[in-house]
């Protein structure tokens, strides 16, 4: 992942959540077309690690 473009990735995406807000359809219609099997991938193992670390922190 190229840190050096990470501070444009959260302008960009704090802006669509604003765009979202303002206009539903097309917020959604971009992200459906964001949505790819990778990211679905990434965000599962993403999700089963977090739970897996809070889950061995809480014992």
């Amino acid at each position: 992942m190229n840190t050096d473009r990470l501070g444009d990735l959260v302008v960009g995406v704090a802006g669509d959540v604003a765009g979202t807000v303002v206009d539903p359809r097309a917020g959604l219609t971009r992200l459906r077309s964001m949505i790819t099997p990778r990211a679905v991938i990434t965000v599962a193992a993403g999700l089963a690690v977090g739970f897996l670390l809070a889950r061995s922190r809480r014992r």
